[in-house]
C-alpha cells in the first residue's frame, strides 16, 4: 500500500469517525431538547397548578365571606324586623291596657265582667274579689249584674234561676307602681265558689292577655303582611 492509498483510507476513517461523533453529538442534543422539554412542559404544568389552587382557594375564601357577611346581613336584619314588630306589638298592649284599665272604672263594664263569669259558673252562690280601690265601685253593680243575669237565663233556658253575691274580704293586689316589684293588678274581677275551688279570672290583666293572643295573627298579618 502505496502512502496515498493509506492517507485515503486514513481519511476515510476520519471522515467516518466524524460523522459518527456529528450523529451522536445531534442524538445527545436532541435527546437533551427533548429532556429540556420535558421538564419545561412539567414546570409549567406544577405553576399552572399551583396557580389554579391558589386562584381556587381565594374564590373559595371570597365565597365564604360572602356568605358569612350575606347570614349575617339577613340575621342582622330578621332582628330588626323582630325587634320593630315587638315594638309595634308593645305599643297596641299598651293602649290596649290603658283602653281597658279607664273602661274598668265604667260600672256597666264591671257589670259584664260578673254576668259573664256567672254564666261559666252557673252557681247559686259566688264571691266576687276586687282590687280594693274598686270596692264601692263593684260593690255598685253586684244587684245589675244579679238582675241581669237573671235576666239571661231566663231568655235562655225559660228558667227562673237567680245567684247570691258577696264582696270578698281578701282583695286583689293593687294597681301596678312604677319601680316598684311584686303583683299587681290592672281592674276587673275574679269570681270564685265553692270555697275558692272553682274560680273564673275576669280581670283587665288576664282579658288583656287574651286579647293580645288571639289578635296577634290578625295584627301581624295586617302590620306585617310580607313577613
Amino acid at each position: 500500500m502505496d502512502s496515498k492509498e493509506a492517507q485515503s483510507q486514513i481519511a476515510q476513517m476520519i471522515s467516518f469517525i466524524a460523522a459518527e461523533a456529528a450523529d451522536k453529538a445531534n442524538e445527545i442534543q436532541k435527546k437533551g431538547e427533548e429532556e429540556f422539554s420535558i421538564e419545561v412542559h412539567r414546570l409549567i404544568t406544577e405553576q399552572k397548578e399551583k396557580v389554579r389552587q391558589g386562584y381556587e382557594k381565594k374564590v373559595k375564601q371570597i365565597e365564604t365571606k360572602y356568605a358569612i357577611a350575606r347570614s349575617m346581613a339577613i340575621n342582622k336584619q330578621r332582628l330588626e324586623k323582630i325587634k320593630a314588630r315587638q315594638e309595634v306589638m308593645h305599643k297596641i298592649e299598651n293602649d290596649a291596657r290603658a283602653k281597658l284599665v279607664s273602661e274598668a272604672q265604667a260600672p256597666a263594664f264591671v257589670t259584664k265582667l260578673i254576668v259573664q263569669g256567672l254564666l261559666m259558673l252557673l252557681e247559686d252562690k259566688v264571691t266576687v274579689r276586687c282590687r280594693k280601690a274598686d270596692e264601692s265601685l263593684v260593690k255598685g253593680c253586684l244587684a245589675g249584674a244579679q238582675a241581669e243575669y237573671a235576666k239571661l237565663i231566663k231568655a235562655e233556658t225559660g228558667a227562673t234561676k237567680d245567684c247570691a253575691l258577696v264582696i270578698d274580704t281578701e282583695y286583689l293586689p293593687a294597681a301596678p307602681e312604677a319601680g316598684k316589684d311584686g303583683p299587681s293588678c290592672l281592674g276587673g274581677v275574679l269570681l270564685h265558689c265553692q270555697a275558692g275551688k272553682i274560680s273564673i279570672d275576669n280581670t283587665v290583666d288576664v282579658r288583656l292577655r287574651l286579647v293580645m293572643e288571639q289578635a296577634k295573627p290578625a295584627i301581624r298579618s295586617l302590620l306585617f303582611p310580607a313577613s
